[in-house]
């Protein structure tokens, strides 16, 4: 897979995160979990520049 492609993914994903994140927060008022999801998902754009 390319460069660009990857990141794009991942940019995508994150974004879909994001918006779960803030879902949960303003919907359901659930932050513990909500907090952790938005740590791990987002961590995925850092990822292929360590390898």
């Amino acid at each position: 897979m390319s460069e660009s492609v990857l990141s794009e993914k991942s940019f995508n994903f994150a974004i879909r995160v994001v918006n779960l994140y803030k879902y949960l927060c303003k919907e359901k008022n659930e932050f513990v979990l909500s907090n952790q999801l938005l740590r791990s998902g987002t961590s995925i754009g850092a990822l292929p520049g360590e390898g």
